[in-house]
């Protein structure tokens, strides 16, 4: 330091930008935490009640949407058949 007498208000400025810095990414952190705590949530009842979320009617929250592919797999051949060579 080229100027001693103003050691403490230089000492107590840098303090005060590493304290603005240290709040502020905490805001973000804490921010951006919240936000994925509520899209999740979100996401969460829109799976659980579809119908609340303009879904469609009540039991297909995780099927799929597609016209030509709807309710659940069907196999193509027999069990015992699968696991033989």
């Amino acid at each position: 330091m080229s100027n001693p007498s103003g050691a403490f208000v230089q000492g107590a400025e840098a303090y005060g930008r590493f304290l603005e810095v240290f709040i502020d990414g905490h805001w973000w952190v804490v921010g951006d935490c919240l936000e994925n705590i509520g899209k999740t949530t979100k996401r969460l009842g829109a799976n659980a009640y579809p119908y609340l979320y303009g879904g469609a009617g009540a039991g297909t929250g995780l099927r799929g949407t597609s016209p030509s592919v709807s309710g659940y797999a069907t196999p193509t051949k027999e069990v015992q058949s699968r696991f033989k060579d």
